[in-house]
């Protein structure tokens, strides 16, 4: 009896650290660029307009940690949204909490090896919160390897640029325009 009982604590303890050790690993996913950061960020952006989703914001934290003194690589955020995925979920008392996760952000950075995209693996998480979130969600995914799925025999399309409402251009460090903070 004690050697079943130590054994199930043993098995929940191993279970445990490898949900702690690779479970992040599950949430996000990585994927390298074949090209440059705006060019990245032009081309997702021109994606999510052909797939019918709406671009809600451009933002770059990493400029924001910049005007404290830091130096950082470029981090780039991508906001999109479609209405017709978020409308059940904000409509809903149980779900509305997931308005969290809205808009949509796809991350575009700058590492020692190149360009990568960073993606919530949406499809897993709908899978957390019940039927109505799964499905919403599951499309969500299948929509968001249509962002990152690029044509290189297609010219680079011109970055979007979200409208200023102060009539102000942002300031430019690292090659990147400050398109606000976090």
């Amino acid at each position: 009896m004690l050697k079943a009982i130590s054994s199930f604590f043993a098995g929940v303890i191993v279970v445990a650290v490898l949900a702690w050790q690779f479970g992040g690993g599950l949430m996000v996913q990585e994927y390298p660029s074949p090209f440059g950061l705006q060019e990245t960020v032009a081309r997702i952006q021109h994606n999510i307009k052909d797939a019918g989703w709406s671009l809600s914001g451009l933002r770059s934290p990493s400029n924001s940690i910049r005007k404290m003194g830091a130096n950082v690589p470029n981090v780039l955020l991508i906001e999109t949204c479609k209405p017709d995925y978020s409308k059940p979920i904000i409509k809903d008392d149980k779900t509305r909490i997931l308005s969290i996760l809205m808009p949509c952000t796809i991350t575009v950075y700058e590492k020692g090896d190149g360009v990568y995209i960073g993606l919530l693996n949406s499809g897993l998480m709908g899978r957390l919160f019940g039927p109505m979130v799964t499905e919403v969600m599951g499309k969500v995914a299948a929509d968001q390897k249509k962002f990152i799925t690029f044509d290189p025999s297609k010219p680079a399309p011109p970055l979007i640029r979200p409208q200023t409402t102060n009539g102000g251009s942002g300031s430019s460090k690292g090659g990147i325009q400050d398109l606000g903070g976090c």
